[in-house]
């Protein structure tokens, strides 16, 4: 999913190298918990002409710095947090997630 969802969003190629954690937040404006995954990894190419999803305008490059600084725009506290946590260093193996058909 974090491969398609990067391409669809991006339209970059994304290989996850490492999971970096596993988040849940329950907002209370609308009653609604989200679960989220947060992976580093490596872009492998890119699309340019590749329509983004809707509501999509561009993929951007921010600095953590940037990133910090625009908390007002971020979606969810856990845009920060993931942030956070990669930087710290966390990374645990993608063969902890498993998958059965």
């Amino acid at each position: 999913a974090a491969i398609r969802e990067t391409l669809e969003e991006s339209a970059y190629h994304f290989a996850p190298h490492h999971l970096v954690g596993i988040y849940r937040w329950h907002a209370p404006e609308s009653d609604t918990t989200y679960l989220r995954f947060a992976f580093c990894g490596k872009l492998t190419g890119q699309e340019p002409e590749r329509a983004l999803d809707t509501g999509i305008v561009r993929a951007v490059w921010l600095t953590p710095d940037e990133i910090r600084s625009n908390l007002a725009r971020h979606r969810s506290p856990l845009v920060l947090r993931c942030l956070e946590d990669y930087l710290a260093g966390k990374r645990y193996p993608l063969d902890l997630l498993v998958h059965y058909d």
